[in-house]
């Protein structure tokens, strides 16, 4: 079994606390994906549980075995960086072995688990070229190679994408989620990218200032997010925020909120743009960008204030363009004054133009 137990776990440097209090349980076999801004201590946190950083409070256990004094290359874990981390001098086959030999492993184990884990890979072709030789893609499939042969408990990725073009990074994406398919094993993954946490993840962790935010599945976060942090972090283009008030006064009093509530959310993908006088708030079209599939609209709303539309289909309304907004009352967020959400999306009939 390799489940991750975190409880209480701090870390500082000096006087500086980056992770603070962290409390999480990661199931053998899960995808877990670290999510957060820069500086929120996703990168620490991955650090602390492979042992290259040691942890100045709490409890680390992996597989029921208590971590916080063991070295980190008895833990069972196996990291793939940002940077690929190859030796240049040594061709694929060495470098993926590299750890193996390190380790005394006999030779004939190495070449097996070498030509497993190329298989597994499709780096066959690739084996006998150095790094120089290889594209970034092909590179990163290396690097986890290297780190599929020593038959880890857990895999660590430290944002393993960042160094790669757009295109790449989506066909990365997939031979990750197909590679933990085909293992099984039990995956922690750090990105500041929230469509590769959504997109990779059984469960994601929200870290802001070194504390979980909140930990669910990629849906938990999209439709109950537990404050304005979680809500704008997933999701894009991110939800827009109002003033309660003046968006309550658009709606019949049986969809206003609760009292308390002091800012309203609705996802750019919740609003429905539409000619003057047929929706609920008028406003205008402040710019527009054009993206292939549909357009982006910048809008001012009248007694609202700024906000994002997605407008799928046709041409979209232009710059200076009146226009008014509808929407479905029952999609809307609700947050208090210290920003936690105090309404959740109700099933009940809702407002529709």
């Amino acid at each position: 079994m390799a489940d991750l137990t975190l409880t209480g776990v701090c870390k500082s440097f000096g006087a500086l606390e980056v992770i603070r209090n962290v409390d999480l349980q990661v199931r053998d076999g899960e995808f877990v994906v670290f999510v957060g801004p820069s500086g929120c201590g996703k990168s620490t946190l991955l650090r602390c549980i492979s042992g290259l950083e040691d942890i100045t409070g709490g409890t680390l256990e992996i597989g029921g075995t208590r971590m916080n004094d063991v070295p980190a290359a008895k833990r069972g874990v196996a990291m793939v960086f940002q940077s690929y981390a190859l030796y240049p001098h040594l061709r694929v086959r060495e470098n993926m072995g590299f750890g193996l030999k390190v380790r005394k492993v006999a030779r004939p184990e190495i070449a097996r688990r070498v030509d497993e884990a190329a298989r597994t890979l499709k780096l066959e072709s690739l084996l006998d070229r150095f790094p120089r030789e290889l594209s970034g893609g092909q590179r990163q499939r290396v690097a986890i190679g290297r780190a599929i042969v020593g038959h880890p408990q857990v895999f660590l990725f430290d944002e393993p994408l960042s160094n790669l073009d757009a295109e790449l990074r989506v066909h990365m994406r997939a031979e990750i989620s197909g590679l933990h398919k085909r293992l099984g094993t039990t995956m922690v993954y750090v990105t500041h990218d929230q469509i590769e946490a959504m997109t990779l993840a059984d469960k994601i962790v929200v870290l802001r200032d070194g504390r979980v935010e909140q930990v669910g599945s990629p849906r938990d976060l999209y439709d109950r997010p537990a404050n304005v942090f979680v809500a704008q972090f997933i999701g894009s283009p991110k939800m827009n925020l109002f003033d309660a008030a003046g968006l309550a006064a658009s709606l019949p009093g049986h969809l206003r909120p609760a009292s308390g509530a002091v800012r309203a959310g609705l996802r750019p993908e919740d609003m429905q743009v539409l000619p003057e006088g047929e929706g609920l708030v008028s406003g205008r079209v402040e710019s527009n960008e054009y993206t292939g599939a549909g357009s982006l609209l910048h809008l001012h709303l009248d007694g609202l204030g700024r906000c994002l539309a997605l407008y799928n289909g046709g041409d979209a309304p232009g710059e200076g363009a009146g226009i008014s907004v509808g929407f479905d009352a029952t999609r809307l967020y609700w947050f208090d004054g210290q920003e936690r959400r105090i309404a959740t999306r109700e099933s009940a009939a809702g407002i529709s133009t």
